[in-house]
């Protein structure tokens, strides 16, 4: 297991600050097209867990970050709740039938039932614990109930959120009953993994700015929160990262709580804000805006920055969400580089 970047989520000291970035495999890198051709489509490859084990160890060779995410996707897990998904080309992915009623909701496959299903993830894993450099760590993760549950009663993305949305105001308690049946299979499905040997898990909440601050805690947060909770109970060795995107007023008004290890910054969110709410608490992971890494100069700026305010310690350096598919894998490149000189001279 990674020791540092272990050691960095429980805020013990390292000789560096570690670096790694989310959505590492990506059309940015030429290698992963060739592997994700060979599998003929996105979902197929998912479920082969040797070239999913090939395109998760892919950055390390290539870019050189200190750890590996899992290459998967958030919504295998509604799929294997029964749900039929589809990567439609130019659309992305889409659920031939969403959740509507309590009857579509009672024809779900839920609990550990369904997380047995994932078996391709375990395996997938197991052969990365086999491959892996043994100073690098391998993160486990899952989508939070509410991202997953828009894309459940959606069908597919959305901009406006508006059926999910309109659920909230009109009809909180099945929308909650969604949310009670996505989180039970999620603290099985991490639980699984973290059995099948990943050293880290996060839970990415990529649509919480969907939701106004005041109802946050109660249509996501908490869910996220009871899965962490859940997880550190069990296996208090594991550190657990909680990513959710776009809440900087929920931050800003105190309202982050919970026993986990990790809390992402996205990169709307100053990370001064951030330390300071919750610098004391939470080791911050985050927060260089994405398209930074276009720019040479621009990447080195923020990296600085971040290295300014966080001063290395209690902090591990990302990117404040997914990497574009456009951007020079030399850049990418460039980025770890500069990470790993701004913390090696702090």
């Amino acid at each position: 297991m990674s020791k540092i970047f272990v050691d960095a989520c429980f805020r013990k000291e390292t000789p560096y600050t570690p670096v790694w970035m989310m959505r590492q495999a990506g059309r940015y890198l030429p290698e992963y097209m060739e592997v994700r051709a060979k599998a003929g489509n996105f979902l197929n490859l998912c479920h082969n867990p040797e070239l999913a084990a090939e395109v998760t160890i892919q950055p390390l060779d290539i870019v050189g970050v200190d750890a590996a995410i899992l290459f998967s996707d958030i919504l295998v897990v509604p799929n294997e709740m029964g749900m039929k998904l589809d990567f439609l080309k130019g659309e992305g992915p889409v659920f031939d039938k969403p959740i509507k009623t309590e009857a579509d909701l009672d024809a779900l496959i839920g609990g550990e039932e369904a997380a047995n299903k994932l078996t391709y993830v375990y395996e997938t894993i197991k052969i990365l614990k086999q491959r892996l450099p043994q100073d690098k760590a391998l993160i486990g993760f899952t989508g939070a109930p509410w991202t997953l549950a828009t894309y459940m009663i959606e069908g597919q993305g959305t901009k406006t959120y508006n059926l999910c949305k309109k659920m909230m105001y009109s009809n909180p308690e099945f929308l909650h009953k969604i949310l009670r049946r996505v989180t039970d299979v999620v603290k099985f499905y991490m639980e699984k993994q973290i059995e099948a040997g990943v050293d880290v898990v996060q839970i990415f909440d990529s649509w919480a700015a969907a939701i106004e601050p005041s109802k946050y805690d109660e249509f996501s947060w908490k869910y996220m929160v009871e899965i962490a909770e859940y997880l550190k109970e069990k296996y208090p060795h594991i550190p657990v990262i909680i990513f959710p995107k776009g809440i900087a007023a929920f931050i800003e008004r105190g309202l982050v709580y919970g026993n986990f290890d990790v809390f992402g910054v996205d990169w709307g969110t100053p990370m001064a804000l951030a330390k300071e709410k919750l610098g004391e608490k939470y080791v911050l992971q985050g927060n260089m805006e994405p398209c930074r890494l276009y720019s040479k100069e621009a990447t080195t700026m923020c990296v600085e920055a971040i290295q300014n305010i966080m001063g290395g310690t209690g902090h591990i350096f990302n990117l404040g969400h997914g990497i574009l598919p456009d951007v020079p894998v030399e850049n990418a490149i460039h980025f770890v580089k500069e990470c790993q000189r701004v913390s090696k001279k702090a």
